[in-house]
């Protein structure tokens, strides 16, 4: 198909048919050939040439086609042989004929796939009530708003507007489009119809905007849903909505708001249809993003201790630029408030006058009096978030100028100060609903044995290490590099509380001697050093303490360090260089996006249980923790800027898009499209991705899109996302400058789906990737500790565990081969398979009966009369999947407490371990080993457990999902009772996905 070439109507799909191009025909021996294949004028048969058969029967009735499947979804293009050979958006089948068999093909390009495909959709759906050419005759919805909005603009009533005004008009509905890609269109069009001149009538008016404002992309998604294949129904936009956008309880009253509020025409809004350019401005519309709005509020649990936290941390938010010449100022301070930071570092020095100041730079001339600090703090401490801000005073001034700090701190904060001693019978801090407005101050306290106005405290924090980096002259510093002496005064040490500075020894003193109100800091190189050598070290010690991350003191540029090399240690204030833009702090700003932008986003859950097994750097899947596959579809850009700094190119990019993923070091990966060559503003990209993710709660999808023809700067904009918050279906997501600014209407247009994942509003998608033959099942076991009481308890556990997977992958596997017959990918729904079959139903005239009996708890599905191999082999594998749900719903709850029991009988040994590990003489290495297997089999039983019962919670729904479709597309009977009561609505754990099991029979 020629580039230029806009197919943007039904119309120009079927012309685009009727004058025909070659593709090539797959065999069923994986032999390709190439063919020219044609639509007949009448539109009644679809032929190919030239052909050993008879030229009669080398041809396909439209009325006999059943389905028309996009990408490889059938035996013969699923063959191994072929498999590679060629990308899947450019392949596409015709199922057509009572033994529905079919007709494979490999077009050029996604383009001809998917003129063919609209086309033929159209003619299946709509061809047999009229087989005249679409649009002839009376003009379409949307042909007559835009002459509409034509006849408004035309002021004179002349039936002619100047190209200025056309100009305008068009670049008023379509922001971001240039002024001079417009005129451009209207001196093409123009010229074509040698009507030149300073004015357009109505029809060259129609005729651009339909060719400038139709994404092709956007139109064949609208196509695949629509009923008459020109617009959206109340029907269409209901299925699309729950089938592809995941939204539950979907309503006719919702689809008519959506379409009032997007759809701009008078006729579509009143009859409720919406046609294209509504549909094209919801899915750009913040109702359609890609962040899910759950997650723009508070929606994690905020009663858990502290500790249990990552906190919005900044380090010298009052420089301007770097750490060496950077200039103070107190607008850094606000900025960091305002976006949610929760912890401020104020370095304080001795200052002229005897007033006390905060700088961290070297300059001098832009040094902040620090009672102007405390005052912008009271201000803004809680404008942005009411949950607890910590102050890291690193102190460098004198005890006078310390009692003016805390009076400054008293008269201003007051209430708001935290001043509670901390309670020694607790064992964790509290929460942060608990502090709630509250200011805690992180700082030295006088030990209780001193009674003096002021006293002498060691001082080993980065205050320490910033005087060293600014040069000052350490004439205390003692001889032997013994840690250096601070007095502080009494007034100071009075306002610390629940964050007392402490040094770090090692994390055996730790555990023996730590209080869970101390708090210690570490530096980057330091905190590195734990987090490679000794993860799970690392790990343990922040379930109960907090730890704070500052960055190294060669970091004179204020450059950032990677948070997640610390967060996937539990590590909860990693300090940031907030005046500092770039990839560390585009990963800081999207993670702190997740919980309402409060400054706290909770840990997963494997790092706060007090048991449990957990290494940062585990290479594969964790034990209890799902693995989910991330699967994106980056479909097209739209109005890319340039690169900023490549002012000496032309005006076209050529743009690529790298996809990463950041988290645990099993997680980190990127993937990248191919470049868009020469593609204008509007680059189209159809390609897919995917990424196994293993710790989902720590992983963040940045977009980046860069341009492969650059001088001097490649970077053109990106868009960071917590994993958790994606939304899956189809999502514009909006692009951002390298300092985080939004792009004003850049956006990229991806496809998400989440396999083995629940919940959040979301569509239940699970299955697996891909099935590659037989394969042996392998079961998660338990571990041997060296103590024969503990190993026993354990050992009971590995029947129940074997069920539990089995009961699992049992279902997993039937789901796989069910949704594979349906023509389907693993990530699709439930309710799309039955549509699906549904479908194949009602394009057959004569078609078998196939009912679904929805008074039974579950569903079967019925044929009457003889049925095709194909749709026996659906009904088979279907019968096969709800039998296997039925064995897990009904056997769950049984294994589930066995698992249980064994891991409750197995933490009643905690308290006991030490001595009974002393009893067995394990030390050194084998202690170690015995501590993290009885760690792993605690997390592996309560995972498996969790995994049994959300699996059920699955099948629950899937029946609940095929009764809702049974209903909605008129196969169900006896369905006059809904299985509602049985659905779980409760916010649940992603299932893990599996490759076990053997393999299940595939068309």
């Amino acid at each position: 198909m020629p580039n230029d070439r806009k197919i943007n109507s039904t119309a120009a799909c079927i012309s685009f048919m009727l004058e025909g191009c070659e593709m090539k025909k797959v065999r069923s021996n994986s032999r390709m050939y190439s063919r020219f294949f044609v639509l007949d004028p009448d539109m009644r048969f679809l032929r190919w040439e030239p052909s050993k058969k008879d030229s009669e029967k080398a041809k396909i009735e439209i009325k006999s086609v059943k389905e028309v499947r996009v990408g490889k979804k059938t035996p013969v293009l699923r063959s191994n042989g072929l498999s590679d050979q060629f990308p899947d958006e450019c392949a596409f089948s015709i199922l057509y004929g009572d033994n529905y068999e079919s007709l494979d093909l490999v077009a050029t390009s996604a383009d001809v796939v998917n003129a063919w495909v609209m086309g033929l959709r159209y003619l299946v759906s709509y061809g047999k009530h009229t087989l005249e050419a679409p649009e002839a005759g009376h003009p379409s919805l949307r042909t007559s708003w835009i002459s509409s909005v034509f006849d408004l603009a035309d002021l004179e009533k002349a039936g002619r507007i100047p190209v200025s005004r056309a100009v305008q008009l068009i670049k008023a509905l379509n922001p971001g489009m240039k002024a001079s890609t417009i005129e451009l269109k209207f001196k093409e069009l123009q010229k074509a119809s040698e009507r030149p001149g300073g004015e357009v009538a109505c029809d060259l008016f129609v005729e651009a905007y339909c060719e400038l404002c139709t994404r092709p992309e956007i139109f064949f998604l609208m196509v695949q849903f629509s009923s008459n294949k020109e617009y959206l129904g109340l029907k269409d936009l209901m299925i699309f909505l729950e089938v592809e956008q995941g939204m539950e309880g979907v309503t006719e009253e919702m689809c008519l708001e959506i379409i009032g509020k997007y759809e701009p025409s008078k006729e579509g809004r009143e009859k409720g249809y919406m046609a294209i350019d509504g549909f094209t401005r919801y899915l750009l519309s913040s109702d359609c993003s890609i962040f899910d709005p759950q997650h723009r509020k508070v929606c994690q649990d905020m009663a858990q201790p502290l500790s249990h936290y990552y906190i919005s941390s900044a380090h010298s938010a009052c420089l301007l630029e770097d750490n060496f010449w950077g200039s103070s100022d107190i607008s850094g301070y606000v900025s960091a408030l305002r976006t949610g930071c929760r912890s401020l570092e104020l370095v304080v020095w001795d200052g002229p006058d005897g007033e006390p100041v905060v700088y961290a730079g070297r300059s001098t001339t832009s040094r902040v009096p620090f009672r102007t600090v405390v005052g912008v703090i009271d201000q803004y401490a809680f404008e942005a978030s009411d949950y607890p801000l910590i102050l890291c005073l690193a102190v460098r001034c004198s005890p006078p100028q310390q009692r003016l700090m805390a009076q400054y701190m008293k008269k201003s904060l007051g209430a708001k100060l935290y001043l509670d001693p901390p309670d020694p019978e607790e064992a964790y801090l509290p929460s942060p609903e608990r502090l709630k407005n509250k200011i805690l101050i992180k700082g030295k306290k006088l030990p209780p044995n001193c009674h003096d106005s002021e006293g002498d405290v060691t001082d080993e924090d980065e205050s320490l290490e910033l005087s060293r980096r600014l040069g000052e002259d350490d004439k205390e510093q003692p001889e032997g590099g013994g840690l250096r002496r601070l007095r502080l005064s009494r007034e100071l040490s009075e306002l610390v509380s629940l964050c007392q500075s402490v040094t770090f020894r090692d994390f055996e003193a730790s555990r023996r001697g730590q209080c869970y109100w101390e708090v210690c800091s570490f530096s980057e190189v330091e905190a590195g050093r734990f987090a490679n050598e000794c993860p799970e070290e690392l790990v343990g010690y922040n379930k109960r303490f907090l730890s704070r991350i500052y960055p190294s003191a060669i970091r004179i540029d204020a450059s950032n360090m990677n948070p997640q090399d610390f967060w996937k240690c539990g590590c909860q204030m990693v300090a940031m260089n907030y005046q500092t833009p770039g990839l560390m702090m585009d990963l800081n700003a999207a993670w702190f996006r997740q919980n309402g932008g409060c400054g706290y986003v909770l840990r997963p859950s494997i790092m706060r249980e007090e048991v449990s097994y957990f290494s940062a750097n585990a290479k594969d899947s964790l034990p209890g923790v799902p693995a989910q596959l991330l699967h994106l579809k980056i479909i097209s850009g739209q109005n890319l800027p340039k690169p900023k700094g490549s002012g000496a190119k032309g005006e076209v990019v050529e743009p690529y898009v790298c996809a990463e993923i950041h988290g645990i070091p099993a997680d980190c990966a990127e993937h990248r499209t191919k470049t868009a060559l020469q593609s204008g503003d509007n680059p189209v990209f159809d390609e897919s991705l995917e990424f196994q993710i293993n710790l989902p709660e720590l992983a963040v999808l940045r977009f980046v899109v860069l341009d492969d023809d650059y001088i001097g700067d490649e970077f053109i904009a990106q868009y960071t996302i917590p994993f958790e918050c994606l939304q899956t279906g189809y999502r514009h997501v909006p692009l951002q400058a390298l300092t985080g600014e939004p792009l004003p209407n850049a956006t990229l247009f991806v496809h998400v789906a989440i396999t083995d994942r629940r919940g959040g509003g979301r569509g239940h998608k699970r299955g697996l990737s891909v099935r590659k033959g037989r394969r042996v099942r392998e079961y998660t076991s338990t571990k041997a500790t060296g103590i024969k009481a503990i190993d026993e308890v354990f050992r009971t556990a590995t029947q129940p565990l074997r069920e539990a997977t089995d009961l699992r992958e049992n279902v997993q596997n039937a789901l796989v081969s069910f949704k594979e017959l349906c023509g389907l990918t693993p990530a699709a729904n439930m309710k799309q398979c039955i549509l699906t079959v549904a479908t194949w139903l009602l394009h057959s005239e004569g078609a078998p009966t196939v009912t679904l009996n929805l008074g039974e708890q579950y569903p079967a599905m019925e044929a009457q009369g003889p049925i095709p191999e194909l749709l026996r082999k659906v009904l088979t594998a279907y019968e096969t999947m709800i039998q296997t749900s039925r064995t897990l719903i009904e056997s769950a709850d049984a294994v589930y407490s066995k698992l249980i029991q064994a891991q409750q009988a197995g933490m009643d040994f905690h308290k006991e371990l030490h001595r009974l590990e002393a009893k067995e003489g394990l030390k050194g290495r084998k202690l170690q080993k015995a501590l993290e297997s009885f760690a792993w089999n605690i997390t592996v039983l309560k995972g498996q457990a969790d995994l049994l019962k959300q699996a059920k919670a699955e099948a629950l729904d899937n029946l609940w999902q095929i009764h809702n479709a049974g209903q909605s597309c008129g196969i169900g009977r006896n369905g006059s009772a809904s299985p509602e009561p049985s659905r779980v609505r409760t916010p649940l754990e992603p299932i893990p996905e599996t490759e076990g099991g053997s393999d299940v029979a595939s068309c």
